[in-house]
């Protein structure tokens, strides 16, 4: 279990997992290509609206290729969906709530709205790095890049009473879905 050194009280993420940037469609393919020049990532995923980027994972090789601008969110991880679990009651306890909970696939996160409105997301891999590469090269991936929304509440008490961590973490398939705030937004049963 991490903490940020100050307390024990507080669960602390073991990482930084991945940084989001929005953009107008415009610039799309201009972000893309500054940031595949200015890092040398590699855009592993891409259509009209979105792009995952990648600089590099050890061990990993022979990878196949809106209306405001600005950071979307920061992401932090934890090691276990018990860790996820126990910060996601921290947090609700001191009055902060997730604004959206979603099994994208490679991560079970939960995002959260600092008060300035800055994205702030908490996750767990689901998968390891080489099969996350290969999720996001996927059919299903290409359908639904966003994920299956979930109940937090309904998540911890799965957590918490024991049910397979490999269930907790698979993403059912839903077919295609908007993002969140667009009225096609599906929401996955947890039982």
């Amino acid at each position: 279990m991490a903490t940020n050194g100050n307390t024990d009280k507080i669960l602390s993420p073991t990482e930084l997992c991945h940084v989001v940037l929005k953009t107008t469609p415009e610039n799309l393919q201009k972000m893309v290509s500054f940031y595949t020049t200015f890092l040398g990532a590699k855009v592993i995923s891409s259509n009209e609206r979105i792009s995952f980027l990648i600089v590099a994972f050890p061990g990993i090789t022979n990878l196949d290729s809106s209306k405001s601008v600005g950071l979307a969110h920061v992401s932090f991880g934890f090691d276990t969906l018990d860790d996820l679990a126990t910060s996601y009651e921290q947090k609700r306890d001191h009055g902060i709530k997730p604004t959206w909970s979603v099994n994208h696939g490679m991560t079970t996160s939960m995002y959260y709205a600092d008060p300035d409105g800055n994205g702030v997301e908490t996750q767990v891999d689901n998968l390891d790095k080489a099969q996350a590469m290969e999720f996001i090269q996927s059919e299903s991936f290409s359908t639904n890049p966003i994920g299956v929304d979930y109940d937090p509440e309904e998540f911890v008490r799965r957590v918490r009473r024991g049910d397979d961590q490999a269930m907790l973490k698979k993403r059912p398939d839903i077919g295609a879905r908007g993002h969140p705030g667009e009225n096609n937004v599906k929401v996955m049963s947890v039982e």
